[in-house]
């Protein structure tokens, strides 16, 4: 039985939650859109992304920034619609997918590392810097499905969940962006990580698709809360006034046709005592 109440349901697969504005963004992929819904429940299009869209952020001004999946772009969203901010083909070995940006408008993009969907054997992929202005490098590589990341509050560490390691990365975030010092921030125990966010005990809410859960893990691998969902849990974010709800993406399967025909994925909630810090 699901630990949280479902708010909205009949989408196609949810990704890339991010509460900014008093409002929750997120992706809706095999539908090509970006939306937004407000505490009551009403939702918003914000933009259609032909080359489905993932992870979200903002820049300092707040355009927001938005990953194209299969052309492995960044794009930007002016008063006119959306333009390339980046564009990732040269850097990232299959699609891209999820994003965290820092205060000063750094984005780090992850990618697939190969086409696992058509049979491809899982390879090392590398994370992607894109500056303010638009310039991409690496700064990190062989991480195992760079997926969901998450920036301390204090802005000098970034960790991201290696999906097919089933374990969390550290990095230090020097003040050009770049990452170092790369360690070992946990290890999961029957788990793969997907989106993530943190809170202000420094623990990370940890989506894992497979075993249809969130989880709560503190820095060593310490599992303080383990809460089931109906469907393969897709990603989460701490939002609401106070940053206590933690809100749940959940899909039936993360198969493009099937999520199509279905439409039954969902945004779900729960409270949770300790708020969030950070981004996303």
């Amino acid at each position: 039985m699901s630990n949280t109440k479902v708010l909205l349901e009949g989408f196609a697969f949810l990704e890339g939650p991010r509460w900014r504005d008093g409002k929750l963004w997120f992706s809706d992929f095999y539908a090509h859109r970006v939306l937004a819904m407000d505490p009551g429940g009403q939702t918003e299009s914000i933009c259609e992304v032909p080359h489905q869209p993932s992870g979200l952020g903002w820049l300092p001004d707040g355009r927001m920034l938005v990953v194209s999946m299969t052309d492995r772009r960044v794009l930007r969203l002016e008063a006119d619609g959306l333009v390339e901010h980046a564009d990732l083909s040269s850097l990232a070995t299959f699609h891209c997918n999820d994003m965290v940006v820092d205060g000063q408008g750094r984005a780090y993009v992850g990618n697939f590392g190969s086409d696992l969907a058509a049979g491809g054997m899982p390879k090392p992929a590398a994370l992607i810097l894109v500056t303010p202005d638009g310039d991409a490098r690496i700064v990190a590589e062989d991480l195992l499905f760079p997926n969901g990341s998450v920036i301390t509050a204090d802005g000098n560490t970034l960790i991201v969940g290696e999906s097919f390691g089933a374990r969390m990365t550290a990095f230090d975030i020097a003040p050009d962006g770049s990452l170092s010092n790369r360690r070992l921030w946990a290890q999961l125990e029957a788990a793969i990580p997907d989106g993530c966010c943190i809170d202000a005990e420094d623990a990370l809410w940890i989506a894992s698709p497979p075993t249809r859960e969130i989880l709560r893990v503190r820095e060593g691998g310490e599992t303080t809360h383990r809460l089931s969902t109906d469907q393969m849990a897709i990603a989460c974010a701490l939002g609401g006034e106070d940053r206590r709800t933690l809100y749940v993406l959940t899909a039936p399967s993360v198969e493009g046709s099937e999520c199509e025909a279905a439409r039954s994925a969902r945004i779900e909630s729960l409270e949770v005592e300790v708020p969030g810090v950070g981004l996303p």
